[in-house]
């Protein structure tokens, strides 16, 4: 047997889990769940009838919320799945270097450059904005430690 000294406890961010379960047959449409380990936004479901022997199925499809992706998966009612901690959170744009990634400030003043600007029409009408000299909010959408900026808003002075 090991010391007591020797054990060492793993410990996730703000001590949140990244999902937590629900019944299949309480999901609804436009929430999210884990569809084969993504999380995703659901766009449609339906529940077939109990058979001869088992549960009720529920057929979910759903739309990964970082790469829009359609994601099917089929489910007996009464079994849960994950559902992930997504989380928006507003941030001032501040600046947005060469290599594409953006300076972000939230409400307490803290600065964050971790993040990317979106790719396609988000990221062109997001730098076309900042290059106008208009102050913008962007929306940061976190899930499964991930983020990603989903939208923007020109903030009025």
């Amino acid at each position: 047997m090991g010391d007591a000294a020797d054990v060492t406890f793993e410990k996730a961010e703000s001590g949140a889990s990244l999902t937590y379960p629900k019944q299949c047959s309480a999901l609804r449409k436009n929430e999210y769940c884990l569809i084969k380990g993504k999380p995703v936004k659901i766009v449609e479901m339906s529940t077939s009838k109990t058979g001869k022997h088992g549960h009720a199925k529920v057929h979910l499809t759903g739309l990964d919320v970082f790469t829009n992706k359609k994601y099917e998966d089929i489910c007996p009612s009464t079994h849960n799945v994950e559902v992930p901690n997504v989380k928006r959170t507003e941030y001032q744009l501040v600046d947005i270097t060469d290599e594409n990634f953006v300076s972000l400030m939230d409400d307490a003043g803290e600065i964050r450059e971790n993040l990317k600007l979106p790719e396609g029409d988000l990221g062109q009408l997001i730098q076309k904005s900042f290059d106008a000299g208009e102050t913008l909010v962007v929306t940061v959408l976190s899930a499964m430690g991930e983020d990603m900026i989903c939208s923007h808003k020109k903030v009025s002075d």
